[in-house]
């Protein structure tokens, strides 16, 4: 057997009578939903229920599955402490997932367990489970800081170890929508809250998942969703089959979004459905074209960090500008003026890696850019070095730094036009470039900067701004 239905489900703790208290009939949809999805799962009787939580444990690099026997969790810290559970994990099913993880060096497995104790992302869901249905054990998997495409392959590695432990498996995607749906709401009102809400659900009753891969990190953190990924894993148990899908139903009454879906396997394997492949080809292919219109400035700094990644040498420079030349003229800036530059790196829409020297460190604009593409592709404490792997799958920006300039007030901002120093006299200093994505407003980017810099709200700060010229 293998994964025989999947479900998406919200996880409001207000849904549970002893905590709601009687405000869960505000969602009487959604609880209506949710119990023909226990019903539902009680009628297939699977070996095991794998639920992935937004609030199990979490890393930036590394997708965490609950070890040991069994866990315990009540909720307590809603009010309703005699609300319990104690639930035994398929802990075969758990080392075959971390095996097949291993096997492919992928970021997954039972270390760094930051509470035994099960979270309300995995209760909420077990709750109405196990009203209607006491059998299965059950596998409890967080989610991660890495892209939508990493979260999807955990979804396939999951299907793979079912099918060779013969499992008959249930997959619960426990995630809310939006949580800025309305202005009474917890979390205020953002344009993007319903707009995410609106497209999530269409993309889930159409089971189109390829799609799932096409909402930006900025998007969904305007949205403050908190199940994309946790659906986007779901997704990935589904790679190459047809999916029969029923959207059960969708609330935003509380001022967070709710939804409910149902996804049955259709019969036979499907090349069209092979999504991460075809979306990583699609992919390429656009990095490719991109790649060849790159100018001179990008394709230096490329040139740099995979000479470097691949043989651990540094550019000979000017020497080895001809090569990536390609037969034009090499500007003249490039070699003799010396400016501040910063070299940025996203692979599939996220950042990747990103460092730079606010004024000149070399003799050159090029070798200031090669300097800091290296150091951006291995030395950025954000991230681990890029791989070799990686290469084909990265996006480079270059951006060249004009002089820094003092200024008096915020007023002499312009987010889409200067970037922005914030600096102290004890020598703290943060920089945050222009025309960034997300960054909207001169509050917003002084904010960062500060936080950059190590510079807290009500110090005194002083002021700069410069202009850029950016190279993609």
């Amino acid at each position: 057997m293998s994964v025989m239905a999947s479900f998406m489900v919200p996880h409001p703790p207000l849904i549970v009578p002893d905590v709601g208290k009687g405000g869960e009939k505000q969602v009487l949809k959604t609880i209506a939903s949710y119990e023909r999805v226990a019903d539902e799962i009680a009628s297939l009787d699977p070996d095991t229920i794998v639920i992935t939580s937004p609030h199990a444990t979490m890393y930036a690099d590394y997708f965490h599955v609950s070890p040991g026997r069994s866990a315990k969790g009540s909720f307590a810290k809603f009010g309703a402490s005699n609300v319990r559970f104690d639930e035994s994990y398929d802990e075969d099913l758990v080392d075959k997932i971390c095996e097949i993880a291993d096997e492919h060096d992928f970021p997954c497995g039972t270390l760094g367990e930051e509470s035994r104790e099960l979270d309300h992302g995995t209760m909420v869901p077990l709750w109405f489970i196990r009203n209607k249905f006491k059998g299965g054990k059950i596998v409890r998997i967080g989610l991660s800081g890495l892209p939508l495409t990493d979260h999807y392959r955990l979804g396939m590695f999951i299907k793979q170890a079912a099918e060779e432990l013969d499992r008959r498996v249930v997959i619960v995607a426990s995630g809310d929508l939006s949580h800025k749906l309305q202005d009474y709401g917890p979390y205020g009102f953002a344009k993007e809250g319903p707009q995410y809400d609106e497209r999530i659900m269409d993309v889930m009753g159409r089971a189109a998942f390829d799609e799932l891969f096409d909402f930006s990190e900025d998007f969904c953190d305007k949205a403050a969703e908190c199940g994309h990924r946790s659906f986007v894993i779901m997704a990935g148990c589904w790679d190459g089959k047809k999916v029969k899908t029923e959207v059960f139903s969708h609330e935003d009454v509380t001022g967070v979004g709710y939804g409910i879906c149902t996804f049955y396997p259709q019969d036979g394997e499907f090349s069209e459905r092979k999504l991460l492949d075809n979306y990583l080809e699609k992919q390429e292919k656009e990095l490719s074209d991109k790649r060849s219109s790159s100018d001179i400035y990008v394709r230096l700094a490329r040139l740099s960090l995979e000479t470097y990644i691949k043989d651990r040498r540094r550019l000979s420079i000017p020497e080895d500008i001809s090569l990536i030349a390609q037969g034009g003229d090499i500007p003249d800036e490039l070699l003799n003026r010396r400016a501040g530059a910063f070299v940025s790196i996203h692979k599939f829409g996220r950042l990747r890696g990103c460092i730079g020297t606010i004024g000149a460190t070399t003799d050159c604009v090029a070798h200031e850019i090669a300097n800091n593409a290296i150091s951006a592709s291995t030395r950025d404490p954000r991230f681990d070095p890029i791989t070799v792997d990686e290469l084909p799958m990265l996006e480079i920006n270059v951006d060249v730094l004009g002089d820094a300039e003092d200024i008096d007030s915020k007023d002499q901002l312009d987010v889409k036009k200067y970037g922005v120093i914030v600096s102290t006299r004890d020598g703290r200093r943060g920089l945050l470039l222009p025309d960034l994505e997300g960054v909207d407003t001169v509050d917003y980017q002084v904010a960062i900067a500060m936080q950059k810099g190590g510079i807290k709200p009500g110090e005194k700060y002083y002021l700069q701004r410069f202009e850029v010229v950016r190279h993609t």
